[in-house]
């Protein structure tokens, strides 16, 4: 299987298996007891926030919120911030977010705050403009993705967390960073972020573990409500060889970030290169923006990506559609509505995303299968 699905989930590290084997075997106790089973694990809990936060750039480790994911991690961030201290503040963000932040701001306006979702252009610029036009004294958090998920635009995160603390130096700026992580410099100098959102499973760690950066004054009304483990902040015993592993991940990611994203570019623009001169009306998406090294998404022209998908998974290639199928029924994702793309244009946008483990020729590997295939279909 030549597997170009980096974006949705990867392959875990040999590094990952390796840190987290202990807590899957003699290493198992809960790490809020107290007898040294338990010790045991709690130690290993500590000294994984400790690198964590060193690797994000903290300044403290109790910054590092442990949580189930990314999914998880944005929840906390935007309900938990809107909500604290019982009110109602309001949020800013984007329209093309993931659904963990977009369901989040859905839920908080239904419990009456007040939202603003701005929108982006053709090419899935952001409106930045228009975003600082909405942010005042009531806005309690604006979320902006560093990067998007689904066609890799960049956003001037940086930029836009200061210009929002010169308007409203109250208000708190969240980032999903779970795509960025894996070839940008995620931290908090760069990011300019209050909060920051990660998820393992993006960079070769394991499913289902996550984190949120967040600083200890900041208050959160939590979303998960039980034991009170993370100070509060997120009830629920821990996953202590999930969170080795996916600290292990990050070490790994972080080590090799520079040269990863040097060789991952190259690949991807090989990819492009020779797609480009195979077919010649290929659309890629947010060509003339800044973009995730490792993403490439683009449409061929009267070619379906789900019968294109279909095709390429018989042939052993494995990627994404940009849009969404369900019940048989092709449904424009929100991303390319707010895009401004129309239900047959989506219906040809396909994702293929590359990662630590694409070959160095897969590139090329890949160009040719989805250049076969597209000229059988057309």
């Amino acid at each position: 299987m030549l597997y170009l699905d980096h974006a949705a989930t990867t392959r875990v590290r040999p590094e990952t298996r390796e840190a987290m084997a202990p807590y899957l075997d003699d290493v198992f106790g809960n790490p809020s007891g107290i007898h040294g089973v338990s010790r045991d694990a709690k130690n290993a809990l500590e000294r994984a926030r400790e690198e964590a936060a060193e690797l994000i750039g903290a300044a403290h480790p109790l910054e590092i919120v442990f949580t189930g994911g990314g999914t998880e991690a944005d929840n906390l961030a935007v309900v938990g911030s809107a909500l604290a201290g019982g009110r109602r503040g309001a949020v800013v963000t984007t329209a093309v977010e993931h659904e963990a932040v977009l369901e989040s701001v859905d839920f908080l306006e239904r419990l009456g705050c007040r939202v603003n979702c701005i929108g982006v252009d053709r090419s899935g610029k952001l409106d930045v403009a228009e975003l600082l036009t909405r942010v005042d004294q009531g806005t309690a958090v604006v979320s902006v993705m560093a990067a998007n998920n689904e066609t890799g635009v960049l956003f001037p995160l940086r930029h836009i967390a200061d210009e929002v603390r010169t308007i409203s130096p109250d208000t708190l700026v969240h980032t999903d960073a779970v795509q960025a992580f894996i070839t940008e410099d995620v931290t908090v100098a760069a990011t300019g972020a209050d909060m920051i959102s990660v998820a393992g499973h993006k960079f070769g760690g394991p499913k289902g573990v996550g984190l949120l950066y967040v600083p200890r004054e900041i208050e959160l009304e939590p979303v998960v409500h039980g034991g009170g483990q993370e100070l509060g902040r997120r009830s629920g015993t821990h996953n202590v060889a999930a969170i080795v592993g996916m600290v292990a991940a990050m070490k790994a990611t972080v080590a090799e970030r520079r040269a990863a994203r040097l060789r991952i570019k190259g690949i991807r623009d090989e990819f492009e290169t020779e797609l480009r001169r195979a077919v010649p009306d290929l659309e890629i998406t947010g060509a003339e923006q800044p973009r995730l090294v490792q993403h490439s998404h683009f449409r061929i022209p009267g070619v379906a990506a789900e019968t294109l998908l279909i095709r390429l998974d018989q042939e052993g290639l494995a990627a994404a559609a940009g849009s969404a199928c369900n019940s048989g029924a092709v449904t424009v994702s929100h991303v390319l509505r707010a895009m401004g793309m129309g239900a047959r244009e989506a219906s040809e946008c396909v994702r293929f995303t590359f990662g630590w483990s694409t070959a160095s020729d897969a590139g090329v590997n890949a160009a040719g299968l989805v250049t076969r295939v597209a000229g059988e279909l057309r």
